[in-house]
């Protein structure tokens, strides 16, 4: 493997300033990973309001994939193992090698809703994306299945299965794995700049709203899940059973803070540059990208409150009228090997849902492999909650308030 301080210092670079993986329009965020490595996490809610058990079939096309050695997938800026030298991405490379399959792949996949109103109409009317796979974030996933846009993979072709984290496998949105295979995964928590607060370790929520010395310098995330789930859980609710008017309480709680000029802004991952520069003196943020900062700036600091952070995962799903979609069951069971797996979390920094890929870690890469923001261990994620799956009318009332809360 490619040497890690290298890399995160290289990715770090790319990242100050770079359109989040995360997405950069309100209502992202996760709530369908309840657990890693084996280990129970508060927030689970399997099973419950299950959008696969009702979904409508998707379209479906005749496969492709024999005739045409290609599959076409769609993903997340940044988003998988890249040769800084040479710019080649090494797992694609050898997957076109043993199996003769050339990958299109693109980084295309900016925001869920971006991306989800470039391909809704093709999936209504029935017709090709020209994408044979693509990879979406929890929430967005269990509306791809409610509306029937996605398809269910055959596990025929996708042995490794067996390989999915155990934790992982019934998810509220789709018990069993059938439509959905997680891709990867991290969490949601507080990074601060000491130059910026005087020497003050930000460790809490609390500190972020109503602590003087960070007045004007904060900034929360543009994510309703992330931001309000961290606020809720600052306030002792639960994020798997929390009621409209916790939801409504914590709205509040962050009208305060914005009114009494507290916070600054709502960000991406545009934060990046603001804190390492010290312009943000703390801010909401996501590890994977924290990590990155920190190869630049190890000043830096991070922290999961103690109250309890927010937990998300990104999925390949397989869209309706795919064309090659046994290719796109082959590349996802290529990259639930560990050994594959591994080589790609040693680039990307965030947590893997594939069984096997620490020990790989803490061979080729020890550094890594002791990070518990990318492999987690108990402690850390004993402070993991998912914000439970929420009602269309849901989503649409909590949305407008949250766009209202962050507007201007």
């Amino acid at each position: 493997m490619t040497d890690s301080h290298d890399n995160l210092a290289f990715r770090a670079a790319l990242a100050r300033g770079m359109v989040s993986r995360r997405g950069v329009v309100l209502g992202l965020g996760g709530f369908g990973m309840a657990a890693l490595a084996g280990c129970s996490v508060k927030g689970r809610n399997p099973g419950a309001g299950s959008a696969a058990a009702a979904a409508p079939v998707a379209k479906s096309a005749p496969d492709q994939s024999a005739a045409e050695k290609i599959v076409n997938w769609s993903n997340w800026p940044e988003y998988i193992d890249v040769n800084d030298k040479t710019q080649a991405r090494p797992t694609l490379d050898e997957f076109k090698k043993r199996y003769g399959i050339t990958v299109n792949y693109t980084e295309d996949y900016n925001d869920n809703d971006e991306f989800y109103a470039k391909v809704r109409p093709l999936l209504a009317a029935g017709k090709d994306t020209g994408r044979d796979v693509w990879c979406s974030t929890d929430w967005m996933v269990a509306r791809l299945i409610r509306q029937g846009y996605v398809q269910k993979i055959d596990l025929a072709n996708f042995p490794n299965h067996a390989n999915i984290e155990d934790s992982l496998v019934t998810v509220e949105f789709d018990p069993g794995r059938l439509y959905s295979v997680p891709w990867q995964s991290g969490f949601a928590g507080i990074a601060y700049n000491p130059k910026a607060t005087g020497g003050k370790k930000v460790e809490s929520v609390d500190q972020l709203l109503t602590d003087p010395a960070l007045k004007g310098k904060v900034t929360l995330l543009t994510e309703m899940r992330d931001t309000v789930g961290l606020v809720m859980l600052a306030m002792g609710k639960r994020l798997e059973d929390f009621t409209e008017a916790d939801f409504m309480a914590a709205i509040d709680e962050i009208k305060k803070a914005k009114d009494a000029g507290q916070i600054k802004g709502f960000t991406g991952n545009e934060y990046g540059k603001p804190l390492s520069s010290g312009d943000t003196a703390a801010c909401m943020a996501w590890t994977g990208d924290v990590v990155q900062l920190q190869a630049d700036n190890p000043s830096l600091g991070y922290t999961l409150p103690s109250t309890g952070c927010t937990l998300w995962s990104d999925n390949f799903v397989i869209p309706g009228m795919a064309r090659h979609k046994a290719n796109a069951e082959k590349l996802i069971n290529y990259y639930y090997e560990p050994e594959v797996m591994a080589q790609v979390v040693d680039y990307v920094n965030y947590i893997s849902p594939v069984r096997g890929t620490k020990a790989i870690l803490a061979k080729e890469d020890p550094e890594v492999a002791k990070n518990p923001l990318i492999v987690p261990d108990q402690k850390t994620l004993s402070k993991a909650h998912v914000f439970r799956g929420l009602t269309a009318a849901e989503e649409t009332k909590f949305n407008q308030a949250f766009s209202e809360l962050t507007a201007g």
